[in-house]
């Protein structure tokens, strides 16, 4: 991910290029025409930078879903990706392993913490899982769509896997690798999409929850638990 991210960074033509090419131009080791082309491959280097960038994070998880190696050195080089050997371990055995620490993420740990109920992390920002072990929580910094990151998480002994994150690309991944682990975990899926909702419902991945819905629901109920119901009255 850093050699990545430099990589795209140096692709494009500093200011410092000019100076070089002025100066080249100067002392004679440069003719006019090299100082054009300069300015013309800055120019397409700006144009292409952040294309570059947009680009960083699909080659990356090209490269890690391709290469076990790489998979490897990513968990080696980032203490965060794998869970302390001080993890208590009656939090690693019918856990709910919670893909995503965003806001409904968040409210979800709330209430499993609020009951007692074991559960672990799986959050892509390093500094949200540094901030949740130090709270005591259970966690793993990761992209959950690698099979590492749920392995981690101990997916094979989890009762259930929640995915608070609404991932199109990489839900179908983390749920073949929670039912490969473990084949009779539930699976619980958000989604902001009708239509993919309804996919999601027809493939069989698991128990889906579109977020207008249940927006929807929850204002219902609170309508109907404040406005009483008109009485009609009947004449004798």
């Amino acid at each position: 991910n850093t050699a990545l991210t430099v990589g795209a960074s140096l692709a494009q033509i500093g200011e410092f290029s000019f100076i070089l090419a002025s100066l080249g131009v100067g002392l004679g080791l440069m003719p006019v025409e090299g100082q054009s082309l300069v300015l013309a491959g800055a120019l397409i280097s700006i144009a292409l930078n952040p294309a570059a960038f947009s680009l960083a994070e699909p080659l990356r998880a090209w490269v890690l879903a391709r290469s076990p190696l790489a998979r490897r050195l990513e968990l080696r080089d980032d203490p965060l990706a794998e869970l302390p050997m001080s993890t208590d371990h009656r939090l690693l055995n019918g856990q709910v392993v919670l893909v995503g620490y965003g806001r409904v993420g968040r409210r979800i740990a709330e209430a499993l913490h609020a009951r007692g109920l074991p559960f672990v992390v799986a959050e892509q920002n390093r500094e949200r899982v540094d901030a949740l072990r130090r709270d005591g929580i259970a966690a793993v910094s990761g992209d959950a769509g690698t099979p590492e990151v749920l392995i981690q998480a101990h997916i094979a002994r989890a009762a259930m896997l929640v995915v608070a994150i609404p991932d199109t690309v990489n839900v179908r991944k983390m749920v073949e690798v929670a039912r490969t682990l473990n084949p009779a975990i539930e699976v619980v899926l958000r989604t902001h999409s009708e239509e993919e909702a309804e996919l999601l419902r027809r493939e069989s991945l698991g128990e889906v929850f579109l977020g207008e819905h249940e927006l929807a629901r929850g204002m219902a109920a609170h309508i109907l638990s404040r406005v009483a119901a008109p009485t009609h009255h009947h004449r004798p």
